[in-house]
């Protein structure tokens, strides 16, 4: 089953990699943004999961994950950033470390 995917990464190039690796996969890309422009691309397509990173050049990735779960979609957050470090209403969300391996990418989108 294919699943529209917002990727929230502000290094271009992990934001291709993590690209290729869900589209590879099947999957559907719908935006690669950074926080700023996460409302926009929810509001222009709607996503069925986000793989997000934490620590964006615009600030944390904080209110788009809870404006994601506000909205009843699933997220996962790819971060070297541990996730002790993560608000306390964030510290359940899926989390794959960085640097990730492509499997576990795949894993947190199938879980979902």
């Amino acid at each position: 089953m294919s699943v529209r995917i917002l990727i929230c990464e502000d290094n271009p190039l992990i934001a291709l990699d993590l690209q290729a690796i869900v589209e590879s996969d099947g999957h559907e890309v719908v935006g690669v943004c950074d926080s700023t422009e996460a409302a926009r691309a929810m509001l222009a397509a709607p996503v069925d999961f986000a793989l997000l990173d934490v620590d964006l050049t615009d600030g944390k990735s904080y209110a788009v994950a809870q404006a994601l779960a506000a909205r009843g979609v699933p997220y996962a957050f790819v971060s070297a950033t541990r996730p002790s470090e993560l608000p306390e209403d964030l510290r359940d969300a899926t989390f794959v470390a960085k640097p990730y391996r492509e499997d576990a990418i795949l894993r947190a989108v199938s879980r979902h």
